[in-house]
C-alpha cells in the first residue's frame, strides 16, 4: 500500500474538510471554498467530493492539495502530519488483509443501485419540468428544488457506475448499501411515483 491508498483509507473527505474549517450540514453539503460560494453546493462524501456549483471533485489527497495549493506529494505529508499519520509505507505485515467480495453479489448489488438511481433521475427529471414556476412571482414548488439540487448529484454517481472503473464503482456501491441508504431511496422513489399517479387519476 502506498502513502497515497494508507491516506485515504485512514481519512475521509468529509473528516479532512471539517478539520480545515469548512462546516458541513447533516447532508453533507458545504459551502465550496473554491469559487464564491453563497449557498452550500459541494458534496462531501467519505470517498470523494463534487461541487456542483463550479465542478471542482476529487478524493481526500486532491481536496487538500487544491485548498492549500499544493503538490499531491505535498498534500499527502500535510495529511499524515495533521492526523497523525506515519508518512512511511507500512510494512507487508501491517498491511489489511485484501477484501475478495463475491463477484456474484457486487453485480447484483451494483445493478440494484444502478436502477434505484435512474428511476430517481427520471423522477427528479420530471420534476424539474413538472413543477417549476411558471413566471419570477411564483413560490419554489420543493420538488422543483429537490431536482435542481439533486440532479447533478445523481447523475455522477449513475454515470460512475456506467462508466466508472471497478474500484469507483466498488466505492459508490459500498456508500449505497451503506446503512440502507439505497433501500430508503427505491422506497422513496415508488411513494413519490404513486402520489404522482394518484393526483393524475383524480384528476
Amino acid at each position: 500500500m502506498t502513502i497515497y491508498e494508507t491516506i485515504k483509507a485512514a481519512i475521509s473527505v468529509k473528516q479532512a474538510a471539517e478539520h480545515y474549517g469548512l462546516k458541513a450540514g447533516r447532508n453533507g453539503m458545504a459551502c465550496c471554498p473554491f469559487h464564491n460560494d453563497r449557498h452550500p453546493s459541494l458534496k462531501l462524501n467519505e470517498d470523494y467530493f463534487f461541487c456542483f456549483g463550479c465542478g471542482a471533485k476529487g478524493d481526500v489527497i486532491d481536496f487538500v492539495a487544491r485548498l492549500f495549493d499544493l503538490s499531491s506529494y505535498e498534500a499527502t505529508q500535510k495529511l499524515a502530519a495533521d492526523f497523525g499519520l506515519d508518512p512511511k509505507p507500512p510494512t507487508a505485515a501491517a498491511l489489511p488483509k485484501p477484501k475478495h467480495p463475491c463477484i456474484r453479489q457486487f453485480r447484483e448489488d451494483e445493478m440494484m443501485c444502478f436502477r434505484a438511481l435512474t428511476d430517481y433521475l427520471h423522477l427528479l427529471e420530471d420534476w424539474k419540468v413538472r413543477y417549476a414556476p411558471k413566471t419570477t412571482d411564483d413560490a419554489l414548488d420543493d420538488r422543483f428544488v429537490e431536482a435542481c439540487q439533486m440532479l447533478d448529484y445523481i447523475e455522477y454517481l449513475a454515470d460512475i457506475l456506467t462508466v466508472g472503473n471497478l474500484e469507483e464503482r466498488v466505492a459508490v456501491v459500498d456508500e449505497l448499501m451503506k446503512d440502507g441508504k439505497i433501500a430508503f431511496l427505491k422506497d422513496y422513489t415508488a411513494r413519490k411515483k404513486k402520489e404522482v399517479a394518484h393526483r393524475g387519476e383524480e384528476r
